[in-house]
């Protein structure tokens, strides 16, 4: 990204904070949650508010901020890409950059189980919530629920979640929810991603909250995903993860997106930090699967 967008950005944020509830007014929405071909591309950026900013062997990839804005709007920029998922420090920067135009924009809601800690389950919300998304004029909001049964922080972590699936769906926003049946192992949590963790994961997830009409899930490509995707009728989003295998992974996306509630792909870090550097490459790759 040119400096003066940095510039333009940093200025704004001094001299003009209102700029920021402007440009949000200005957004034009999008007419669909789906792309033209009938699936959703979204760009997840919402990792570093975690403390997770590593990408491949590079640990602090994510945390040039500079970069990071410059791949999203390369990411951004290109056909069939239907959204984006981040937290409020980069929605705004985008929202100044004037990119998010016709994109779903979704609110990161909960990151205060930061990466490697001991309170990891304990995941609050200190991001977005349901009032300032709809606010915002955004289509939704993210949370992610991992579920340890042997952390008593869980039954908490799951009552938050339950309360912004309500908040959300109250307002008629779509609620996000990203479930792992986790485990803590050599002093780290492990998400479980064998078939039957994620499908019990699922119906967990499924079940929050007083009413599920706008929940959708957000669900990792495991093996057996028929089955896998079976154990709910919820929309599901595909997302990508940490991907060492590009060809691989892309096969197993395409495989998934056939099946019925498969309503497309939130992917991050492995389109904006593709191997060869190609984020443009990466993202139209992806949007062809769709």
């Amino acid at each position: 990204m040119l400096s003066d967008n940095v510039s333009r950005i940093v200025g704004a944020r001094v001299n003009d904070p209102g700029a920021i509830a402007a440009a949000a007014v200005r957004r034009r929405k999008p007419t669909s949650l789906l792309g033209e071909h009938g699936k959703a591309m979204i760009i997840a950026a919402d990792h570093p508010a975690r403390g997770a900013n590593g990408v491949g062997g590079d640990p602090s990839a994510m945390a040039d901020r500079r970069a990071l804005l410059d791949r999203l709007c390369t990411a951004l920029d290109r056909p069939g890409v239907t959204g984006v998922l981040a937290t409020a420090d980069i929605l705004e920067d985008l929202l100044l950059l004037g990119v998010l135009d016709g994109k779903n924009v979704f609110g990161s809601m909960n990151r205060a189980g930061l990466a490697g800690s001991a309170f990891e389950i304990d995941d609050r919300f200190t991001g977005y919530d349901a009032e300032t998304i709809a606010a915002m004029g955004f289509e939704g909001g993210k949370m992610l629920t991992r579920i340890a049964l042997d952390d008593p922080a869980t039954p908490a972590a799951l009552e938050n979640t339950a309360r912004a699936v309500d908040e959300l769906n109250d307002r008629h926003l779509i609620a996000m929810v990203e479930p792992f049946l986790s485990v803590w192992k050599d002093g780290r949590i492990h998400n479980d991603l064998c078939p039957d963790a994620v499908i019990t994961s699922i119906t967990i997830a499924s079940g929050l909250g007083r009413r599920t009409a706008y929940t959708w899930l957000k669900l990792p490509v495991v093996g057996d995903m028929e089955r896998v995707l079976s154990a709910s009728t919820l929309p599901a989003l595909l997302l990508g993860g940490q991907v060492t295998d590009p060809d691989a992974a892309f096969a197993s996306w395409g495989r998934a997106l056939k099946l019925p509630t498969a309503q497309g792909l939130v992917v991050g870090r492995s389109l904006l930090y593709p191997p060869d550097g190609d984020v443009a490459g990466a993202v139209d790759r992806a949007v062809s699967l769709l």
